[in-house]
């Protein structure tokens, strides 16, 4: 059973699913909950997992009753199909719910955790709460081990799938004939995120920002690759901008389109990684509900939000947050990466210094998941 709630725990799923089938073959069914890429694996998911795409504190009080129905689904797909293992990806409140209900449904049935709390940044007590819930946990940060091993839950550092991702063979040529930009044009990448709510407050002032590049650079290209969880809204605002904008779909147009950018413009998340992988400079930016902010602020252990910037230990990338991100803000900092190619290059090799010390080059991780997680069925047999 492999249980992914938003695009990147789709993605991460759908690699961890492919490496479980090099291994058992055609013996191996998957079931559980996820979005196209776990669709394309064999997961006959019960609902749509935009339902799911919450982020906050306020948002996930007012969203508690439907995570609690869906939750509620995804038992019920368990208790159907009686799986022999469940391997829970990300979006940590989501699947501790999921957990209870697995746990209560088949005490005996192995619950793996897959991306672990980010208990090093904020609220430390989500580690003893894993250890009673979860039988293994994968991390895809070194430093995430230490502090669920001292509860007593057995952890395995197997890396981020995400640093595994080869740009080789991206198209930035093809995209730039598609968007009619020369070689030589520059090219804004905007991305807003994969969750509506992020949609909702950051896309505002991105389009803002965009309004204020535009007509200093007539010959600035925008493209907005739209992950499918929100793809229908992104087209939706995209079509009522002054300026003429690309919408792109799909892995393989993202990827050409990191590779073709000159700047990004990235709503923080997994996608800076991928930015940094693909060699583009970035801004990031993020903006929560007020009351969320204003308590997480007293929570929150880290100055960085960007895991590159946080394994550099500094802005490597800025980072535009709450009131920071705003249109004249993000124009600014875009505009000095538009205009500045030594800083652009700066930028670049700093974000490859950083992705050596997340883990780049190391093996691959949804190899070693797939080996924990049959160690670990193989172990209760």
């Amino acid at each position: 059973m492999l249980v992914a709630a938003e695009a990147s725990g789709d993605d991460r799923g759908a690699g961890l699913a492919r490496a479980l089938k090099r291994r058992l073959g055609a013996g191996v069914r998957f079931v559980g909950v996820g979005g196209q890429k776990l669709a394309a694996e064999g997961v006959e998911s019960p609902f749509d997992i935009a339902d799911l795409s919450i982020f906050g504190l306020t948002e996930g009080l007012f969203a508690y009753a439907k995570v609690l129905r869906r939750a509620d689904q995804t038992a019920a797909v368990a208790a159907r199909e009686r799986p022999d293992v469940a391997v829970l990806i990300d979006s940590w409140g989501f699947t501790l719910r999921v957990a209870h209900r697995l746990r209560r449904l088949d005490p005996r049935l192995p619950i793996v955790k897959y991306v672990a709390p980010q208990v090093w940044a904020s609220r430390p007590g989500r580690a003893k709460t894993a250890a009673r819930w979860f039988d293994l946990l994968l991390t895809i940060h070194a430093f995430d081990a230490p502090a669920f091993r001292r509860e007593g839950l057995e952890t395995l550092f197997v890396g981020d799938a995400t640093l595994a991702i080869d740009f080789a063979a991206a198209d930035a040529e093809g995209l730039r004939r598609e968007i009619g930009a020369g070689p030589d044009d520059p090219i804004l990448l905007v991305l807003p995120g994969s969750r509506p709510v992020e949609i909702e407050r950051v896309m505002p002032a991105f389009e803002d920002a965009v309004n204020r590049l535009k007509p200093e650079r007539p010959g600035l290209h925008v493209v907005v690759p739209a992950a499918p969880t929100v793809a229908e809204l992104v087209k939706a605002r995209v079509a009522g901008w002054p300026h003429r904008a690309h919408v792109v779909e799909g892995e393989a147009a993202k990827r050409a389109a990191m590779t073709a950018a000159t700047v990004a413009l990235a709503c923080s998340g997994t996608v800076t990684t991928e930015l940094a992988l693909a060699g583009c400079p970035m801004v990031v930016a993020y903006r929560l509900a007020p009351v969320t902010h204003a308590i997480l602020k007293r929570l929150i252990r880290t100055k960085w939000v960007t895991l590159f910037n946080i394994a550099a230990q500094d802005f490597v990338a800025p980072e535009m947050i709450q009131d920071d991100c705003n249109g004249p803000a993000l124009a600014r900092e875009v505009a000095l990466r538009l205009d500045d190619p030594d800083l652009r290059r700066r930028q670049i090799a700093r974000q490859n210094a950083a992705l050596l010390k997340m883990g780049r080059g190391g093996p691959d991780p949804n190899e070693a998941a797939a080996d924990a997680i049959l160690e670990l069925v193989a172990k209760r047999a």
